[in-house]
């Protein structure tokens, strides 16, 4: 069963970002299935999980810091007769519930949250601040949703248990530390995820979006998220006086030629059909009007989606940087230096099979009026990960809207901008989009569990 299984599932996933589709967002209703037992459960547990919310909101943890978080979320698991381990790949948790002859489904929420004030002005605001691993003291805040994950993860658990007579299987839950860092999953995958606990024939997985009314669910069939890299260069040159340019090499006048240089990579190199990002965010250099430094920092990101996309922005930079130092007539001793960072954030790519299945069990959950197709986009997101190791396990990304459907009906009509992921002011919109969360996944693992060959 598991080879056929693998055929047709996939992992889910919700994106960062998403596209805004003009639907009538006074059509949008809280989720409601047409399975009356899950309907009933979810409205009998509704406060449960918006109290589990709050609480989470208020109390959030930064990346590599999420003790508290995660003892929450594996004491939850093991009151409902899971076999939990902690502490994979840092503060990570999985739970495994064994429930009879059928397919193993990975559930994955995210546990970290953000270095940022919060100023949304909501009754549960976070005021938590504490020092960052650098030091430094910083507020901290949910801005990314992942308090929403983990309450509807638990939700969905919750169900699952509860309705045991309705589907055969294996569901493998886990807390994955450090998605902020880009660096969780693959430190779950490193400390023995697949190798300690049952192979998944397909992992499921949730993220907000900022831009979409709650009640609703988007998708994304194939390439949904981008490959992520960070770039560091460093421009070496021969500082001096400013008066004296003649006698430097000047690295300040290099790093200007390389930030343009850069920009035909996309426009010049890579197929016009394969999205592809370059990006400087950040150049350092210098200390005074008249002195000419002795070298000049900058940072990358790169986003694409393919392998090859990939290995080709980062070949090509290597080479501008490098023909760019020559021409400026930088000594060999101080030609530039490249740094990738060890951190990657692999494409996360939806299994178009998977997918069909999951918009199906979407479509039954909340109505096929509140589910729609999304553009795919160029954040990040390291749950595609658990689809690139040897067991090729398909994987595949959802949207769960979390917007007040007024406010969002305000904004298609330009009178408002609504606050992005990440924001000090984003504020999901928690019961309505908790309660579809919960339908729309537990709806999708029943069906996922009962697909036939």
């Amino acid at each position: 069963m598991k080879r056929s299984i693998k055929q047709h599932i996939g992992v889910v996933l919700l994106s960062v970002l998403g596209m805004v589709l003009p639907f009538d967002p006074t059509t949008v209703q809280a989720a409601t299935s047409v399975n009356p037992a899950l309907s009933h459960a979810i409205k009998r547990h509704l406060p449960d999980w918006l109290k589990l919310y709050k609480h989470l909101h208020s109390h959030p943890e930064l990346s590599y810091h999420e003790k508290e978080t995660a003892g929450k979320l594996a004491s939850h698991l093991q009151r409902l007769g899971f076999e939990v381990s902690t502490q994979l790949g840092g503060h990570g948790i999985v739970g495994v519930l064994r429930n009879g002859e059928g397919p193993t489904i990975l559930m994955r929420t995210d546990l970290d949250a953000l270095p940022i004030v919060e100023e949304t002005g909501v009754p549960y605001a976070s005021k938590v601040k504490t020092n960052d691993d650098a030091g430094t003291e910083v507020g901290v805040m949910h801005a990314c949703g992942h308090d929403i994950h983990m309450s509807v993860w638990t939700g969905t658990t919750q169900l699952l248990t509860e309705m045991k007579d309705q589907w055969k299987g294996t569901l493998v839950a886990i807390g994955q530390p450090a998605e902020e860092k880009g660096a969780g999953a693959k430190a779950m995958l490193d400390d023995g995820l697949f190798e300690k606990f049952p192979v998944p024939d397909a992992a499921i997985a949730l993220h907000v979006n900022a831009q979409t009314p709650s009640g609703t669910v988007g998708y994304v069939s194939g390439f949904a998220l981008a490959n992520v890299d960070s770039v560091n260069i460093t421009l070496r040159g021969v500082g001096g006086h400013g008066a004296y340019p003649h006698t430097t090499r000047d690295p300040v006048v290099l790093a200007a030629q390389v930030v343009l240089a850069l920009q035909t990579i996309v426009s010049r190199e890579v197929d016009a059909t394969q999205p592809a990002v370059v990006t400087i965010g950040s150049i350092h250099g210098g200390t005074k009007h008249n002195i000419i430094p002795n070298e000049v920092k900058l940072q990358l990101t790169l986003r694409s989606y393919t392998d090859e996309v990939r290995q080709t922005l980062i070949e090509s930079i290597k080479r501008i940087v490098k023909g760019q130092a020559e021409a400026a007539g930088i000594p060999g001793d101080l030609m530039p230096i490249v740094e990738l960072d060890d951190v990657f954030t692999p494409a996360t790519y939806n299994d178009p099979d998977l997918m069909r299945l999951v918009i199906s069990s979407l479509n039954k959950a909340i109505g096929e009026e509140n589910v729609f197709e999304l553009n795919p986009v160029m954040g990040g997101e390291d749950f595609g990960r658990y689809g690139r190791t040897e067991h090729k396990v398909p994987v595949c990304m959802l949207w769960l809207g979390a917007v007040d459907p007024k406010q969002h009906e305000r904004f298609l009509k330009g009178e408002i901008k609504l606050p992005s992921l990440h924001s000090s002011q984003f504020a999901p919109l928690p019961e309505t989009t908790i309660q579809t969360g919960v339908a729309a996944m537990t709806q999708t693992l029943l069906d996922l569990f009962q697909s036939k060959p």
